[in-house]
């Protein structure tokens, strides 16, 4: 077993480190006020390759491994995990699922610009009634002969708002259940696709989250992913690598609080010394630190196993559940110890601890994670 990190991991992770702390720290806060994310910043993610981190570079991707994603994600979700949500849903949901199981014709069309963000994607799978869920699809995708027509609501969409492309899971034939579901490509500004308001939300408020509609929105037949009946199996499959990378999420929301705590503790003194030398705050260090470092053997593990082909349903459910659980306590954590100073936007943490809620719901929340696990167990 070696733990040690690659010349080339360290070089991608530096990298990654460098963007967040130059071009995400500067005004991060007023973002998440005015609920904005500039295209500029979309950019110069895509520039860097940050959009299409795992995609194959005759798709116009980075073609790095898992390990290389989990390092950029921690790192841009320490400062800004608005932009990361972004980034793990245009990798590990949309360029994923098309180059997993697009054809040619639709990796050609699609998937080459969304590896270099030239587009942006979004993965539409929740509904007001169909959340956890999922084989409660309402929206449905009538064929038509050569097209297929849409009709239904989505909800909670990241990327809703800006994206070019939508990946929209559908209900073909309501009398095969889950195996008459199919995934769509759907673009902006088909007749009858409709974009509703941004959603208010506690955080990631930087991130563009909307509600879509769809009203009689005539598909291509050659927009269908896979064989008639692939949708629910397509979106099972990428939903475990989108654990991934909301995991690393997780991860670096947690990793970024408890760096900011550490820098604070030697900095704040009371009682006539730093806060740190007090044992009530050195031992919460001590328990962020190593709760941190286990949320990050976990979801080294399911990156590594997805880099070996090996199953990592069972891994990446696991990361997820517990990364998830450590940033939204460490959270906590950091916003005490910083004490009256946590509570104010310009520490940072409480905007971190806002931001730390939603890693136990999207994309599965830390209860159907353990339904995964748990079955995952029994079945051995």
């Amino acid at each position: 077993m070696d733990f040690s990190l690659t010349e080339e991991h360290i070089m991608i992770r530096d990298a990654a480190r460098d963007f967040a702390q130059t071009e995400l720290l500067p005004g991060v806060i007023e973002r998440d006020n005015a609920q904005t994310f500039p295209d500029e910043l979309v950019r110069k993610m895509g520039d860097l390759g940050f959009m299409g981190i795992m995609v194959d570079p005759k798709y116009g991707g980075s073609g790095m491994d898992a390990i290389s994603y989990v390092l950029i994600m921690e790192e841009l979700s320490k400062i800004d995990a608005s932009a990361s949500v972004m980034v793990s849903v245009n990798n590990s949901l949309v360029c994923y699922g098309l180059e997993a199981y697009g054809t040619e014709e639709q990796k050609q069309k699609y998937l080459t610009k969304l590896a270099t963000g030239e587009s942006i994607g979004a993965f539409c799978l929740s509904e007001p009634e169909a959340g956890s869920d999922a084989t409660s699809q309402k929206t449905t995708a009538i064929d038509m002969g050569d097209h297929y027509v849409i009709n239904g609501t989505k909800n909670w969409i990241t990327n809703g708002g800006r994206s070019d492309v939508y990946l929209v899971i559908a209900q073909t034939d309501r009398e095969k259940g889950h195996k008459g579901i199919n995934a769509f490509i759907v673009e902006k500004g088909m007749p009858g696709f409709d974009i509703g308001p941004k959603e208010d939300k506690l955080g990631i408020r930087g991130s563009d989250t909307h509600t879509l509609q769809f009203n009689d929105v005539k598909v291509p037949k050659e927009n269908r992913i896979g064989e008639d009946g692939f949708g629910f199996k397509f979106a099972m499959k990428t939903l475990s690598g989108g654990r991934i990378g909301i995991a690393s999420q997780a991860l670096g929301i947690a990793a970024g609080a408890y760096e900011l705590a550490l820098k604070y503790s030697k900095e704040r003194k009371a009682f006539g010394t730093e806060i740190c030398n007090h044992q009530a705050i050195a031992f919460k260090l001590a328990d962020m630190h190593t709760e941190i470092e286990a949320a990050r053997m976990l979801v080294m593990k399911a990156a590594w196993d997805k880099d070996q082909g090996n199953n990592y349903d069972m891994s990446s459910a696991m990361a997820k559940l517990y990364a998830s659980k450590v940033a939204m306590e460490q959270t906590v954590e950091a916003v005490q110890i910083h004490g009256g100073n946590g509570f104010v936007k310009e520490y940072h943490v409480e905007r971190l601890m806002r931001d730390a809620k939603i890693t136990q719901i999207y994309e599965g929340t830390s209860e159907i994670q353990k339904i995964v696990i748990s079955r995952g167990v029994i079945r051995g």
